[in-house]
């Protein structure tokens, strides 16, 4: 069995290899459930999935269905205004076939114009608060894939007190 640790501020005591969905985004149902199969076996139980992630969610609901104690389920929304956002996350509550996930992101943002939309008035973050307030997520975070990820997520934590963030981590440009 893979080791737990416990997943910011969440305190769910997480895998220390969560399974990132998105590779279910273009096989079969039969080839997801053998994933699946596969992760349970080794007692993965974090789930990152994204509605960006082709028919990942969808790949995913009969597990949800069957299995959702099983796993602390993490999606995210790339989109940056409020109605955009909002309509992303009940579109994959529904793709997800659950009412509530554990952890709502707010995808890959990256640049600074991003940032500035995400946190203005009307923008994302508002979708994410307000899906937490319903009872459609438990905890909110956020993630950024580029060497100014650091950056961008001190300046979101002074923000909003987010309950996770992912920070890229890649050899190669850690050998810089």
């Amino acid at each position: 069995m893979i080791p737990q640790l416990p997943f910011g501020r969440t305190g769910h005591q997480s895998s220390q290899v969560l399974f990132g969905a998105a590779a279910l985004g273009a096989v079969s149902q039969q080839d997801a459930d053998r994933a699946m199969e596969t992760i349970l076996r080794f007692g993965v139980n974090h789930i990152d999935t994204a509605a960006s992630y082709g028919e990942a969610e969808v790949r995913l609901a009969p597990w949800m269905k069957r299995a959702r104690a099983e796993f602390f389920l993490a999606t995210k929304t790339e989109k940056r205004t409020y109605p955009e956002a909002r309509d992303q996350i009940q579109k994959s509550l529904e793709r997800l076939q659950t009412n509530q996930v554990d952890l709502l992101q707010l995808h890959a943002v990256v640049e600074d114009a991003e940032w500035e939309a995400v946190f203005a008035p009307g923008g994302a973050l508002e979708a994410a608060v307000e899906a937490k307030a319903k009872g459609y997520t438990r905890f909110v975070g956020i993630t950024s894939h580029s060497l100014n990820a650091p950056r961008l997520h001190l300046k979101s934590l002074e923000r909003y007190a987010f309950d996770s963030v992912l920070v890229p981590w890649n050899y190669m440009l850690a050998q810089r």
